[in-house]
């Protein structure tokens, strides 16, 4: 389907089961509905251009070209064709408009796919607000000034947002218009290969999030009506509105629509060597009420039965089963689903919808409800362990303490929560002391952690939250005037030495570093130990370490007793309180702390003592 071009020339196939005539039009031929296309069986169209009479193609590179339809009704309908591979804007209307894009010279790869040996460390990220101006920043910025960033700080996979084409920048991307088409805003196809080539170059994963989920409901540049019909990929009437997100819904039963969308993955993978996919709006998909209104309080009944879609379950199913069969060495997906279907992130051989790992979404709703509505005295620990490690056994998960959604405007990032307008003011090492800014630098450190440890086996961060990012991300739109000014990254304040956004980002680095020494994500659950109210502790094991947290505000315990299955002499390998971390130094790291074997405490048959600041974590391993 698409654009192919042969020796002799090039040919280029449609569906449009609603088209009783059908035209390529575009630069080369004026626009006229010169060449007629053939119709075959199922609703697909063909046509064949020979190549000129100098041997050079009919359609020039970069030359616009859309399809042209009679429907039914009688109504023209000029597309954007849906295979398209890149899309712009027109120069006389804001509509956009397909490019024939072919260079002659093939991008040249230079790295090989990376494989993932160890657990999943994401970086979360949109090219377009990637840059510290207020302007739209391009593939090559990412790939040249952001890429390095990622790599120092340890991540293993990057997860880049809004590269299929969106004609609504605001979208965030999740209002796709052409599918096989990388967004034009950022730069041509041939970047985002630069970018993703330099990405395995650091031994970096890159994973699309893909949007199968729903479609734009544009239809001058979109797939909506693509025939004049309104079920071409679609389901017709209401069931293929999406009344929440103003969207278009797939028709996952239909043959036509099921071998574009498989396609649509296999041209990511093949094409541009994305490694895998993080699915949006899975809950969306599953349900024929797609979670509006479901609270999936964990009674199977809401799982499973008349409201399950199964016809996108299938889909899901078939996409995984395709993906891990044709890509066995480097293929990872990912499920966004708020519900906890279970066996979701199962085999399908096992009866399971064929995703590596599914996010967990409870937990930055979890950090967001606390920050927001408690006191530190009124924190339940319980909760929070609860929350942190309700999750399938068997079925992995991706932990984050925030992701996009909280930076968006109408929420608040936790760096904001918990210093707000204090982040302007005291954020420099030179500013009069802040107990917000302690408070707030102390615990986001704890809250990253914690999120990090005990999860999930895999980690997320978006773009600038590693750094307690100062302000929330507002894409330009008719209620701030177009503004650019909160689409960006603020990296100055990480790169100013005398600010302390250093010492978050320091801390995110040194986790990284200490995971990638200890490989906790690719452990087995954390055991915990103790889930202290009273003295706001949590302690718990995984992976050979002995994690402990003090979200007291104000109690340190110099002697506290603390067990474990570990032996011999611990030491701390990791603490928050560290002065590079901002922290105040006063843990000794050179001191020793020695288990005694068979004094068995906390449910654990050894025990150890140890000094534990308030608002402090620490790792510990044996010697």
């Amino acid at each position: 389907m698409g654009f192919h071009e042969t020796p002799e020339g090039i040919y280029y196939r449609e569906w449009a089961p609603g088209a009783t005539q059908a035209w390529l039009i575009g630069e080369f031929c004026d626009w006229e509905r010169k060449h007629e296309m053939k119709k075959l069986e199922h609703g697909k169209w063909e046509l064949f251009l020979p190549n000129n009479e100098d041997g050079s193609r009919a359609i020039k590179h970069m030359s616009h070209v859309k399809v042209s339809f009679d429907s039914t009704s009688g109504e023209r309908c000029d597309r954007i064709p849906p295979w398209i591979n890149y899309a712009v804007m027109e120069k006389t209307k804001p509509v956009y408009i397909g490019v024939y894009y072919m260079p002659e010279k093939s991008f040249e790869w230079k790295n090989e796919r990376p494989k993932n040996t160890q657990g999943l460390r994401i970086y979360e990220a949109h090219v377009g607000i990637s840059s510290k101006e207020p302007t739209i920043a391009s593939y090559r910025h990412f790939a040249d000034d952001i890429i390095p960033r990622i790599a120092e700080n340890g991540y293993n996979a990057i997860q880049l947002m809004a590269v299929m084409e969106h004609a609504y920048y605001g979208s965030f991307g999740y209002q796709v218009t052409s599918f096989f088409a990388t967004s034009s805003r950022f730069g041509e196809p041939d970047d985002l290969k630069y970018l993703i080539d330099k990405a395995h170059g650091y031994g970096i994963l890159m994973l699309l999030d893909i949007v199968h989920s729903h479609a734009s409901m544009n239809v001058d540049d979109g797939l909506n009506r693509f025939d004049g019909t309104d079920h071409c990929y679609f389901h017709e009437g209401e069931r293929g509105n999406h009344s929440l997100w103003g969207s278009r819904l797939f028709n996952y039963g239909h043959w036509e629509v099921m071998r574009f969308l498989l396609s649509n993955l296999r041209w990511w993978v093949e094409e541009y060597r994305f490694d895998g996919f993080r699915f949006d709006g899975v809950t969306s998909m599953m349900y024929k009420h797609h979670g509006m209104g479901v609270g999936f309080s964990g009674d199977y009944n809401e799982y499973f039965g008349d409201d399950v879609d199964g016809e996108s379950f299938c889909y899901m199913q078939m996409a995984n089963a395709m993906l891990h069969e044709l890509y066995p060495d480097h293929m990872i997906t990912i499920a966004e689903d708020v519900s906890g279907m279970p066996a979701l992130s199962l085999p399908v051989a096992m009866g399971g919808g064929g995703f590596d790992y599914r996010l967990s979404m409870a937990i930055p709703d979890k950090w967001i409800e606390i920050l927001k509505e408690l006191s530190d005295e009124e924190w339940d620990i319980g909760n929070i362990v609860h929350t942190l490690t309700n999750r399938r056994h068997g079925e992995k998960s991706i932990a984050y303490a925030e992701s996009h959604d909280q930076a968006l405007v109408g929420d608040k990032t936790i760096a904001f929560w918990l210093m707000d307008k204090e982040m302007y003011t005291h954020m420099s090492d030179l500013a009069p002391k802040s107990l917000i800014v302690d408070r707030g630098i102390a615990l986001h450190k704890m809250i990253r952690f914690l999120t990090y440890t005990l999860g999930g086996e895999g980690y997320l961060n978006f773009i600038g939250n590693e750094f307690g990012h100062p302000e929330w991300l507002d894409f330009p739109r008719a209620g701030n005037n177009e503004s650019f000014q909160y689409a960006r990254r603020q990296w100055n304040v990480v790169d100013d030495p005398l600010l302390k956004y250093k010492y978050l980002n320091k801390w995110d680095a040194a986790m990284h570093a200490t995971c990638n020494n200890y490989d906790w994500l690719n452990a087995p659950q954390a055991y915990v130990s103790l889930k202290h109210e009273g003295d706001k502790l949590i302690i718990f094991e995984r992976a050979g370490l002995l994690f402990v947290f003090n979200f007291h505000h104000s109690n340190s315990f110099p002697d506290y007793k603390v067990g474990t299955s570990l032996k011999g002499k611990l030491k701390v390998v990791l603490s928050s309180d560290d002065p590079e971390f901002g922290g105040f130094n006063r843990v000794d790291k050179s001191s020793e702390f020695w288990v005694k074997e068979g004094d068995g405490w906390h449910d654990r048959p050894n025990s150890t003592m140890i000094y534990i600041p308030n608002r402090v974590c620490l790792a510990f391993a044996a010697e």
